[in-house]
Parts: structure tokens; C-alpha cells; sequence
């Protein structure tokens, strides 16, 4: 296993995009190019920089990725509005899927606090 699948964000992240990626499954032909795409690329693209990330050796480089998988979780969120609107995706399922997006920002959020400290911390060093 890669150090970053121990991550409790990263599994959330990859939770997520499996079930999205289920979900956009049942959707007609014609949202192939349109929103199944988007939700499919908005949704991979959160785990795959919360890897690349942690991966990373400089703590900027690393809340950058961060940054990037904070904004692709909320424009996933908007996805999932969107599929509810066209009525592809019930009002409670998508209500529970963009909390859990939330949850996941959340998450996130607290990891950047982390990388910050250990930055400031590293910085102290003499």
C-alpha cells in the first residue's frame, strides 16, 4: 500500500469517486460528454491530488495539491447539484453525497493545518 492510502482523506476521497463513478453508470448516453465527464474527472481528480500532495517534498507543493483537491471536492459538489436538478440524482442522495464532500473539505482542511504547523516547526529548528 502507498503511504497516502493510509490517510483518512485520500480513502473518503477515493470512497466518493467510486460511488460517483457508480451512480454516473445509470445516466443516459447523452450526458456522456457532458456531465458524467465532468463529475467523473472533478471527482478522481480530489484523491489523485491529495496522492500527488503528500507525495510532494516541499510543504508548499504539498498545500498546493491540497488547495487544487479542496476546490475539485466543491466543484464535485456542484456536479452533484446538477444531476439532481436534471432529476438524475434524488434530493436525499445528492443532500448525503454533498455533505460528505463537505465532511471530506473539512478533512482536508485540517490536513493543511498540519502540513502548516510542521512547516512553522521546521522553520524553529536552529
Amino acid at each position: 500500500m502507498n503511504p497516502f492510502e493510509n490517510l483518512r482523506i485520500w480513502q473518503k476521497a477515493h470512497s466518493l469517486m467510486a460511488e460517483i463513478f457508480e451512480i454516473v453508470k445509470k445516466l443516459p448516453v447523452e450526458e456522456r460528454y457532458r456531465i458524467k465527464d465532468q463529475i467523473e474527472r472533478s471527482s478522481s481528480s480530489v484523491g489523485a491530488n491529495i496522492a500527488e500532495g503528500y507525495t510532494s517534498y516541499y510543504f508548499q507543493d504539498k498545500i498546493k495539491c491540497l488547495y487544487v483537491a479542496r476546490k475539485e471536492a466543491g466543484e464535485t459538489q456542484n456536479h452533484l447539484r446538477v444531476l439532481e436538478t436534471r432529476k438524475y440524482l434524488n434530493p436525499k442522495n445528492s443532500n448525503r453525497l454533498v455533505n460528505e464532500y463537505q465532511g471530506l473539505i473539512k478533512g482536508i482542511n485540517a490536513f493543511i493545518n498540519y502540513i502548516r504547523d510542521k512547516q512553522k516547526a521546521e522553520k524553529q529548528k536552529p
